[in-house]
């Protein structure tokens, strides 16, 4: 049997049944593209909130058991990729995905991963699980790695967005060139552009090199930030200034720290890879350094300000704006909001929040509400720090009613009584 040819048939004709592992905003992003585009598709996850009413459809099952994925011509793995304590790779997902899934597969299959990884990830897990089931990779089974490029803002349904699931690029790359060319049928049926790396190591790379670029800049304007501000120069006027020129400059700007599943976890990655090698890639570790370290400076300014002040705070809780890692989004992974909110908590302080995307959150065992913003909510709240600039908070109120205000975005205009720019 061609297997190739029949599952590059089954696919091109929109005939294959697709599996999605892991139903986050990924996942659950490509599940719904596959649905609009008429596939039978599966989506697995073992988490039962995943599986409710917003990814339902009538070609489509839902379930936490995997058995489905004897039932599926392709499998495209979407699962968290995070550190362990120790700050090195933590592949338990993906580890656990395939031991889940060992009495399931099936010759014909391709299987995708999307999950953001340090490189050799796909062919030393994957590859050799594969090799051990004694599949023959490329001949009777399949194997791609194609990272994803999916913004969180995704989720939020009155966002609007120049880049989304359909219209970015998708790098792909396969273990053979027989891999890559059922790959790249695949995500045709996906986004527009398919770019084909040339091994599976190479397309690993790239998305590491993606998420340390950012990285490295943010962390170059936040020290620069935490320096100039001793200087009392403003940097977001000098990154302003220095954003004028057309050519060989790209602006980024300081904030309270960063956030999300990519951008604080992917150096390290690549950070472990590299000392494994014998090799020290001390830039990537300084700028991630850099990156934890501004929450630590914020809250330091904060927590000064009371205390050479002599602010005496309502119940000793400071008001948070924002606790989503950026702008109008729903998610709180790695937000820096929380980890000064964690600083404020070890120096004996409480705090409030208000955040239009975030109805709630878990902090200590309890549960915390967000609150509307009123006049009365900011005048009770003496110090005010603004963490996330989202578009939908008030900021002429904000800058009216609050009498101290921290703002680490650089939102509040045309105040400077009580205003500090962190």
């Amino acid at each position: 049997m061609n297997y190739f040819q029949t599952l590059k048939y089954k696919i091109k004709k929109k005939k294959a049944t697709i599996c999605i592992i892991g139903l986050g905003y990924v996942g659950s992003a490509i599940l719904k593209k596959l649905q609009k585009e008429n596939f039978q598709t599966i989506g697995i996850d073992t988490d039962k909130k995943k599986l409710r009413n917003k990814n339902r459809h009538k070609k489509t099952i839902l379930t936490s058991n995997y058995k489905y994925i004897k039932s599926a011509d392709v499998i495209i793995v979407t699962l968290p990729t995070p550190l362990t304590s120790n700050m090195s790779p933590d592949l338990s997902y993906i580890k656990d995905c395939l031991k889940r899934m060992k009495k399931h597969i099936k010759k014909g299959q391709l299987l995708s991963l999307e999950s953001t990884t340090y490189p050799g990830t796909t062919d030393d897990i994957i590859g050799n699980y594969l090799r051990k089931k004694k599949f023959v990779i490329s001949k009777n089974y399949f194997l791609v790695y194609s990272p994803e490029r999916i913004s969180p803002e995704l989720k939020v349904r009155d966002r609007k967005i120049k880049y989304n699931l359909t219209n970015t690029p998708k790098i792909c790359a396969g273990y053979s060139n027989r891999c890559s060319i059922l790959g790249k049928e695949l995500y045709k049926k996906i986004t527009k552009k398919v770019v084909i790396a040339s091994s599976l190591k190479i397309a690993e790379t790239s998305k590491m090199i993606e998420n340390v670029f950012r990285s490295v800049n943010i962390a170059l304007v936040n020290e620069l930030k935490m320096f100039l501000h001793k200087m009392d120069i403003d940097i977001n006027e000098a990154l302003d200034l220095a954003g004028t020129k057309p050519f060989g400059f790209t602006k980024f700007t300081p904030g309270p720290g960063y956030g999300g599943h990519c951008i604080p976890l992917d150096p390290f990655y690549l950070y472990w890879l590299a000392k494994k090698n014998n090799f020290n890639l001390n830039f990537i570790k300084n700028s991630a350094m850099v990156n934890r370290k501004i929450t630590t400076w914020i809250t330091d300014k904060i927590l000064k300000f009371i205390k050479n002040n002599k602010i005496n705070l309502v119940n000793k809780k400071i008001l948070i704006l924002g606790v989503a890692y950026k702008k109008n989004i729903d998610d709180i992974r790695e937000s820096p909001a929380l980890k000064i909110a964690e600083n404020f908590y070890k120096a004996g302080y409480d705090f409030d929040y208000s955040d239009p995307y975030i109805s709630k959150i878990r902090f200590k065992n309890t549960i915390k509400k967000s609150k509307k913003i009123n006049a009365n909510l900011l005048k009770r709240s003496k110090i005010v720090l603004i963490a996330t600039d989202h578009d939908k908070f008030n900021y002429d109120l904000i800058s009216k009613k609050a009498k101290f205000i921290f703002d680490s975005r650089n939102v509040i205009k045309n105040r400077s009584k009580n205003y500090f720019k962190v």
